[in-house]
């Protein structure tokens, strides 16, 4: 990694330089001749310009060869990153002649002035940057600082499309003392070499992969005591077939199984357990979702929506089931009840009939077979029309509460059938609709 950047940015000269002849080809000489042998301090405190107006050019260029973690509670994106500031000395420079072709020296760090670059966004604990201890100095004043840091930086994420989201993350680089005026920043590389070279370099994805590094400079132009801003936009995507193993899957499925619910029958009271098991899975895969994402979120992401609609689908559905089969319980207490009606008035007659005296009964169909006269007539007629109206009146109660029983039941038939296809409508024009939203982002994705 580190030869191929060196190929990348390092300054070339020309091949023939090696043959040239001089008298001293020893680094101290080299040394003596940019009094670098004794303790310079100006050369350490002192911005490296003759003329203090000019203003000194340093330009970074940043590697990201590694994605750690992405904390979504906190904001933050752990990542490992390689850097290389270079910017021009005035005061040391050499003939390549006259050292026999050496074109380049490494210095102890603390012997020169490094500029005061740091990163804004930067979140990481103490120590994390590693500094190489020396520099490298080239014949025409050219310096070079390598480091790597294990930076975590805060990145303000979009998880409305978790997880098939792309978050873009900003690392800002810029001067703690040093104005636009003293201090500009730049880049020796384009972004495109860089995000080439991060890519073929990178040594852990973890769950999300590198997609493009953009390099912004920001320079102020009203203002000439704003600092000089470097911003590489860092654009990263999540790998989601986990969590669509883990999550968007086993939704759906809970989903089929609910509807599924429907033909089981109500009679044998397994339907109202079923549906309620279904609801507390649920549940579950709520409060695993609710331990990844932050609850700061102010745009509820669509996973969490996709999860809340099938939750509130199911409950409903558990309302429903509650509904009909308090319907079907009411209508076979009716039915109950009525048998029991029926069963007591063929008990009150058998038991009228059996206290009936067997003699008055032999009297009175041996008496007068015949009346004598037309009164009796008239009575037996009247008695007669009576009890036939009485056993009209009984029929007709009796069939307008089977009547009334079976119409809970007709109900419940109805009610089951209505919301089953109201349900089943319902169900298919939401997974239509986060389909279109998570493919149209797939889409996007792979345009990237």
């Amino acid at each position: 990694m580190k030869m191929l950047y060196q190929l990348l940015c390092f300054p070339s000269f020309p091949a023939g330089f090696t043959s040239s002849q001089a008298s001293d080809c020893s680094y101290l000489g080299l040394l003596n001749y940019l009094n670098l042998t004794t303790t310079n301090d100006v050369l350490s405190i002192m911005r490296p310009v003759k003329n203090w107006t000019t203003s000194t050019l340093v330009q970074i260029d940043m590697l990201l060869y590694g994605i750690l973690q992405v904390d979504e509670k906190s904001q933050t994106v752990t990542s490992h990153i390689w850097f290389q500031m270079r910017w021009q000395n005035e005061f040391l420079s050499w003939n390549l002649s006259d050292f026999c072709g050496n074109y380049m020296i490494t210095i102890p760090r603390s012997r020169l002035w490094i500029p005061d670059i740091t990163i804004q966004e930067d979140a990481s604990d103490t120590g994390s940057v590693q500094n190489s201890p020396v520099v490298t100095l080239f014949p025409g004043g050219s310096v070079f600082a390598n480091g790597h840091q294990r930076l975590t930086f805060t990145c303000p994420l979009n998880l409305f499309l978790f997880p098939f989201d792309i978050q873009k993350c900003a690392i800002t680089f810029s001067s703690m003392n040093h104005n636009d005026d003293i201090l500009k920043l730049g880049t020796r590389s384009s972004d495109t070499t860089l995000s080439s070279i991060s890519e073929r370099i990178m040594i852990t994805h973890g769950e999300w992969e590198l997609k493009t590094i953009d390099v912004f400079k920001y320079t102020p132009t009203n203002d000439s005591t704003t600092p000089s801003k470097l911003v590489y936009m860092v654009s990263i995507m999540r790998k989601p077939m986990l969590y669509v193993i883990n999550l968007i899957i086993p939704l759906f499925y809970f989903l089929l199984l609910d509807l599924a619910s429907f033909f089981i029958s109500e009679a044998r009271g397994e339907k109202m357990n079923f549906k309620v098991t279904i609801l507390l899975s649920i549940s579950v895969l709520l409060l695993i979702l609710q331990d990844m994402l932050p609850s700061t979120e102010d745009n509820l992401p669509m996973i969490a929506r996709f999860c809340l609609s099938v939750f509130t689908l199911v409950g409903l559905s558990v309302l429903e089931a509650m509904l009909v089969s308090f319907l079907i319980e009411l209508d076979g207490h009716c039915d109950k009840r009525a048998q029991s009606s029926v069963n007591t008035q063929e008990e009150l007659q058998l038991e009228a009939s059996h206290h009936q005296d067997p003699a008055e009964a032999e009297e009175k169909g041996q008496g007068n077979p015949v009346p004598l006269d037309g009164s009796g007539d008239h009575d037996l007629l009247k008695l007669i029309l009576e009890e036939v109206k009485a056993a009209r009146q009984e029929a007709g109660r009796q069939d307008k509460d089977q009547r009334k029983c079976g119409r809970f039941k007709r109900l419940a038939e109805i009610t089951d059938s209505v919301f089953f296809i109201l349900y089943f409508l319902t169900v298919v024009i939401f997974l239509v609709y986060s389909s279109i939203v998570w493919c149209e982002n797939c889409f996007t994705r792979d345009d990237h």
